[in-house]
Formats: C-alpha cells, structure tokens, sequence
C-alpha cells in the first residue's frame, strides 16, 4: 500500500483530474483551476495537451494547471503518479476520474477483445486511479468524483459494453460509498447525458462501416443513429458540465448521485426514484455500521 500522505498545510488544494486534453476533463482543469485548486491534469498521448494549455493560459490560471502524462489502463503508472504528486505537494484532496473512452456496436457483431478494451478503459481505468488515491484522500479528508452517464443507470441500445462498463463503475462507487464516509472520503458520481464533446468521435470505426457490417441489424441501428444525432445535436456543453463537477468539489457533504441537466435526470428518472442515492447509501451504510 502507498504511504499516506500528510495532512495539508498548502494554501491550494490539489486535485487530479484525468481525460483533460479536451471536453470536459479540459473544462474542470481549467474551472478547478479557477476556483482555487492546484490542478494536475493528465492526458494520454504526449502533444495533446495544446488546448488544455492554451484554455489555461486565457483564463490567466496556467500556473495552476499542471499537466501530467497518463494512461489509466497502466496500473503501475497510475500508482506512481499519484504518489508522487502527494510527494510533491504534500497532499491530494480531490480525484475526479473523467477519463474514457465510447463505444458502439451489438454484443453479437463485436469482438470479445473490444468488450474487454471497454471495459479495460471505462471500468478498470478507473478502478487503477481509485485505488492508490484512497490512502491520499483518507489522509486528507477528499473527494473522489466520478465521471459516469446516463448509461450507467439505464442501459441503452447498441451500447451493451460501454453501458456494462458504466454501470460497473456505478456499482462501484456505490458500494465504496458508505464504506469511504467511514474513512473521511466523499464518493460522488456526476451523470452527464449527451455532451457536445470530441467523446462522440472516440466510438471506434465509422458509423458506414458499422452500418455495412450491420447485417440483420442494420435497420434498427439506422434508427439509433438516427435518434443519437439528434440527442448530440442538442447536447449539452462541457461547461455546463464542469460546472457541476467543481461544485461537487466545493460541497462538504455532496449528495452521491448528481445528474447535469434536467435531461439527464429526466433520463435517470425513468429507473432511479431515488435521485441522489440517499436512500440507497443510508441503507448500505447501516451494513458495516
């Protein structure tokens, strides 16, 4: 197990926020930047951060924002990066796990080794973050945000991976909920719905290839292209997004579930009475009690 880092004594706060070269990872690094936090923000490929940079840089944080190499797949790389900006700093507040990637395809027509890479990415990405993080944000008192979706809740057509990944990582957090109150960390996951976010671009071949190997479903994928066109057309922005995120870091008792439009929650709405998970982690939270 790392070592726990200490108690803060920094003015600034420090969080880690990982998927930040564009969309919403790169609108949190620069809104938490901007609310006060030191932010250490990962990207994936060396060369990617030039936006992230650049939105820095007008927004007069850039010496707040930190940007840092990391593929969340490397459990080792995860570890050592979080350790050593707990080294570094003296202290790790936050973790906001944004970093994934989309999917889409029908579990007959994909292969078992790109269910795995979903999941590889979306689930254990986040698993190979969390994990070393705990020691850190115990010893801080912090947060762990998780970036999920609607489709983590209610699975949806043409999506059977990624929404397995999503609701993996919902089952997750869930479950670490009440056991991280126990240890002084908040455990929350923010539930964006469509966002006008470069993630569209990230679902693999492109939709006439998928259509052409389609087979006997082409017709009803047609009308999910059809009906998922319009839903982006009408997305939400990263912004309102990251909004959403930071006010989670700010909250000193952030509610477990949070949605970022009224569309989201309507969507979560159709399955979840429970909005918030109050009920849920009041109820799960009496088991190890």
């Amino acid at each position: 197990m790392a070592p726990e880092s200490p108690r803060p004594t920094s003015a600034r706060p420090a969080v880690l926020v990982t998927g930040t070269s564009t969309g919403i990872g790169l609108a949190t690094a620069v809104s938490a930047a901007l609310a006060g936090w030191h932010v250490v923000a990962t990207v994936r490929r060396s060369g990617s951060d030039a936006e992230l940079v650049a939105a820095a840089e007008v927004a007069g944080v850039a010496s707040q924002v930190e940007v840092r190499m990391l593929d969340i797949t490397d459990p080792q790389a995860a570890a050592a990066l979080i350790d050593d900006i707990a080294a570094t700093h003296g202290r790790l507040d936050a973790v906001v796990n944004n970093a994934g990637a989309g999917h889409v395809g029908t579990l007959e027509l994909d292969s078992l080794d790109e269910a795995r890479r979903v999941m590889e990415v979306n689930y254990f990405g986040v698993l190979n973050v969390t994990k070393p993080a705990m020691p850190h944000l115990r010893a801080s008192g912090g947060s762990l945000v998780t970036v999920t979706s609607v489709g983590g809740i209610v699975g949806q057509p043409f999506n059977e991976s990624y929404c397995a990944a999503k609701f993996a990582v919902e089952g997750m957090m869930e479950s670490l909920h009440p056991v991280g109150a126990a240890v002084g960390v908040r455990v929350t996951v923010v539930e964006p719905g469509a966002v006008a976010t470069e993630f569209v671009a990230s679902v693999g071949p492109s939709i006439q290839n998928l259509l052409g190997d389609a087979g006997a479903y082409r017709e009803p994928f047609e009308h999910y292209i059809e009906r998922t066109r319009g839903a982006f057309d009408a997305a939400q922005r990263p912004q309102g997004v990251a909004d959403v995120i930071v006010g989670v870091l700010l909250d000193e008792h952030p509610p477990f579930r949070v949605q970022t439009s009224d569309s989201a929650t309507g969507f979560v709405g159709l399955k979840l009475r429970d909005l918030d998970g109050a009920t849920v982690t009041a109820a799960t939270a009496g088991w190890i009690a």
